[in-house]
């Protein structure tokens, strides 16, 4: 006898916005600015100028993709003074990344050969 529970597959497939949703929160991650922004914050909380210069980037570069982040609340910020400290919003977020790692470690060759994204 047939689950009358859709699998997550078929819940997913079966709504184009929710497809679309969740698009959108992949692509979040998918610039490498605020990949590597994510990955630091993963070390723990810091301030637009330590990312900065561990990054490399201007000011106004790193604060756009921090925008950015927040809105879609991958980070939360902090404020202490007038300083202001940056942190993953949700634990889960590391998950994503470790899981992102492995798959990408495991097909290295063929994601950096491809052509059509």
């Amino acid at each position: 006898m047939p689950s009358s529970t859709p699998s997550p597959v078929q819940a997913l497939a079966s709504a184009n916005e929710s497809i679309e949703l969740h698009a959108k929160f992949f692509h979040g991650l998918s610039h490498p600015v605020r990949l590597r922004i994510v990955l630091q914050l993963l070390e723990g909380e810091k301030k637009v100028g330590d990312l900065m210069r561990l990054l490399g980037l201007k000011q106004a570069h790193v604060s756009n993709h921090l925008a950015c982040l927040k809105w879609c609340g991958f980070v939360t910020a902090r404020q202490e003074g007038r300083r202001v400290f940056y942190a993953v919003a949700d634990a889960r977020i590391r998950e994503i990344i470790s899981l992102g790692q492995a798959v990408v470690a495991d097909n290295a060759a063929h994601i950096a050969a491809c052509t059509r994204m």
